[in-house]
């Protein structure tokens, strides 16, 4: 009796693999799959290995370019998929797909990537960046193509320009539009029979507290905090009852970090309430009023699936991987990124009509219902997992 197939699930960070693909890892432990679960130390790599995964920490930094470094990681890389055997390994985030797929195709081992965005190297105009972008294609080139790789894109528009820039031929890219978003759990309290059908309609705020607005992310200058900071202003110079909750925490590894200056500068704002690094989101998405994400570039955001899944209306811009989700006008308002004015006013509108919010939040939780399910993306994911691995282990 052949053994059941082996899967390593390789990312940057574990806390990414326990919020966001956990329950992937849980439904391929249900069909009878050994999962391996492999990212730097951190906080949640004990969370994973109480939950009876293995989980193996590799150190390595997000933001490196010392080529002796890189050239370690690879190397450790290698030797820990010989170590391993996987039948199949899937990588997440830019330095993952890069360096696990040179250790895969040097080892012979089948490859899944998922390409979440373009990344900090392809949206950033500085120099550093500029200068990075040939040989980062180079390696994508290398990464992306062969008989036993496939690409996961999140929206058409990365996808189609990666095909555009030769990094990845056509035939060998499938689009899963995110990592889902369990509706059993992100709902209103009052669907908590879990029944779609009733369609209860969230009791509007009261009349004297001020909308509350969320931005919940890493506080990258490309999530587009600073035109958020502009726009918010200019909403209480104008008057408007509005507060600012911002939950997330600078990210030192990445050189669009918001610094510690930049946030303690931000705190003195009116209305403004930074929470840091929130362990709950179901609690505080419950607690707001409208989220928002002036983002120059996203694959599918988490944060917009969770918030349409409990019935907020959504501002975002009007880029690739908002589109998917954010219909202009239905369940959400869509604004040019990079831009303060508009922004501001799309924050009022929603801002100055309960009702609209209200209708806007239904709609966008039939749209997750619709196409964006965590089981229904699950088993898109593991569908193409069949492609490369036999049921039986067999690659």
């Amino acid at each position: 009796m052949s053994a059941p197939p082996k899967i390593l699930l390789f990312a940057n960070t574990d806390w990414y693999l326990y919020n966001f693909r956990r329950a992937l890892a849980e439904r391929l432990r249900a069909a009878g799959w050994q999962v391996v679960l492999v990212s730097p130390p951190g906080g949640y790599g004990e969370r994973l290995r109480a939950l009876g995964f293995r989980w193996i920490a590799l150190p390595f930094s997000t933001r490196s370019a010392n080529p002796l470094h890189e050239l370690g990681l690879l190397v450790r890389l290698i030797r820990l998929y010989r170590a391993e055997r996987p039948d199949l390994v899937h990588h997440f985030t830019i330095k993952c797909v890069l360096y696990g797929s040179l250790a895969a195709r040097l080892t012979g081992i089948p490859i899944v990537n998922a390409v979440t965005g373009l990344g900090h190297v392809f949206t950033d105009p500085g120099v550093r960046a500029r200068l990075l972008r040939p040989p980062v294609r180079l390696l994508y080139r290398f990464a992306l193509n062969g008989q036993r790789v496939r690409t996961i894109y999140q929206n058409e528009e990365d996808r189609d320009a990666f095909v555009a820039w030769r990094l990845v031929a056509p035939d060998r890219t499938r689009l899963i539009r995110g990592s889902g978003v369990d509706l059993a759990r992100f709902c209103r309290p009052e669907r908590s029979g879990g029944g779609e059908e009733a369609s209860v309609a969230v009791v509007s705020p009261e009349e004297s507290r001020p909308v509350t607005l969320l931005f919940a992310s890493r506080l990258l200058r490309e999530k587009g905090i600073c035109e958020l900071f502009a726009a918010f202003r200019q909403l209480r110079a104008a008057g408007g009852a509005v507060q600012l909750l911002v939950a997330g925490d600078i990210y030192p590894e990445n050189p669009s970090s918001l610094t510690v200056q930049d946030v303690e500068k931000m705190k003195k704002g009116d209305g403004v309430t930074f929470l840091g690094h929130v362990e709950e989101m179901l609690d505080l998405l419950n607690a707001v009023d409208i989220v928002v994400l002036p983002s120059y570039r996203e694959g599918t955001p988490r944060i917009l699936l969770e918030a349409a899944a409990m019935e907020l209306p959504i501002v975002a811009t009007d880029i690739a991987g908002c589109r998917g989700l954010v219909a202009d006008g239905v369940n959400g308002l869509l604004v040019p990124p990079r831009s303060v004015a508009p922004l501001a006013a799309a924050l009022e509108r929603l801002a100055a009509d309960p009702a609209l919010r209200r209708r806007m939040g239904r709609a966008g939780r039939q749209i997750v219902l619709e196409r964006f399910d965590e089981q229904r993306v699950n088993e898109q994911t593991l569908a193409v997992y069949v492609e490369l691995v036999a049921p039986s282990g067999q690659s």
